[in-house]
């Protein structure tokens, strides 16, 4: 994933979250994601994209996947996920790093469905933490933050 803030290497996990890497590599073949930004940045919390482009203009997306939380994969810090409604099966395009450990986000209970993480940051750490840090106000950079382009390797 190239961005404004440097490059960063996803490792993904189909093996456990199939439908999810399934959706999200599926618009990184589409380049979906060149030019979008992250348009939600909590230091403390997540750094969330793939919704937006810098006008805030929303992205067209594809159908919502069904949730594939709580199987061994947690929040953790630089781990990524699928955004969601307040609706279990509706992510679509939006994704987020997690800036530090966010169990809470996990699934662990009936009525906390928790969020599908579907691989983690193996490479690039540090450019999340630039991100991180970015001015924001109401957790919207005031410069964006540009997805430059995302794209798959083997």
């Amino acid at each position: 994933m190239s961005t404004s803030k440097g490059d960063m290497v996803v490792e993904m996990y189909p093996a456990i979250a199939p439908v999810t890497v399934d959706n999200f590599l599926q618009y990184v073949r589409e380049g979906f994601y060149k030019n979008l930004i992250f348009h939600r940045v909590v230091a403390t919390f997540v750094t969330q994209g793939g919704g937006f482009d810098v006008n805030l203009v929303p992205a067209t997306t594809h159908a919502p996947i069904r949730l594939e939380s709580g199987r061994g994969l947690s929040n953790l810090r630089g781990t990524i996920a699928m955004a969601r409604t307040s609706e279990p099966n509706s992510a679509t395009s939006q994704f987020y790093f997690n800036n530090f450990d966010n169990l809470n986000l996990d699934a662990a209970s009936p009525g906390n469905d928790g969020y599908a993480v579907f691989g983690k940051i193996v490479k690039g750490l540090d450019v999340l933490d630039a991100i991180r840090v970015v001015p924001v106000v109401n957790s919207v950079p005031t410069t964006p933050v540009l997805i430059n382009n995302v794209t798959q390797t083997q």
